[in-house]
């Protein structure tokens, strides 16, 4: 059974996730949710940082609007995610060395692209484009991508470790 506290952490860090996600919403490729989520799934594993996935990408529809395929999306993708950083974060112990950052770096930009990948794949079911659509849909993504590589690259680089600190002063279970 969750504690209170555990579960006033998970909420807290949901409406951060969201809060963060809508401050930053007018500026295309701009974003800090990928290192927010990522270094909370790396430090409280592949069960919480489902959780904080799920209700992160059911609640921000609250704001950003009820769409199929992004709700699709996000619960692919943060989910995703989750795992994908859960599992890093315990076979790292949920220790970094420069190295390892390396390896988180490299997962967060492999995940960005495929994000834009995920987002254009399913517009293409949910919409019913022709190929010649996707492809001007792809492209038009690369301008929004290619920003929010370079974001990703430089917040997971500079606020990971930061971040994995601040999460040590939490104690859970």
């Amino acid at each position: 059974m969750k504690t209170a506290k555990e579960i006033a952490v998970m909420g807290v860090f949901v409406a951060l996730l969201i809060g963060g996600q809508f401050v930053l919403s007018g500026i295309q490729g701009i974003e800090v949710v990928t290192v927010l989520i990522t270094s909370f799934c790396f430090y409280f594993g592949l069960k919480r940082g489902i959780i904080v996935a799920t209700a992160f990408s059911l609640l921000r529809c609250f704001i950003f609007g009820f769409f199929p395929q992004v709700i699709t999306l996000y619960l692919v993708y943060y989910n995703l995610i989750a795992v994908v950083f859960g599992l890093i974060g315990k076979a790292f112990k949920k220790l970094l060395s420069i190295k390892k950052l390396i390896v988180v770096i490299s997962a967060t930009l492999f995940s960005t692209a495929l994000f834009t990948v995920l987002d254009v794949g399913l517009t293409w079911v949910f919409y019913g484009l022709t190929e010649n659509a996707v492809k001007v849909y792809f492209i038009a993504s690369m301008p929004t991508l290619i920003t929010q590589l370079i974001c990703v690259m430089v917040t997971v680089a500079l606020l990971f470790i930061p971040l994995l600190k601040v999460y040590k002063t939490i104690k859970l279970n």
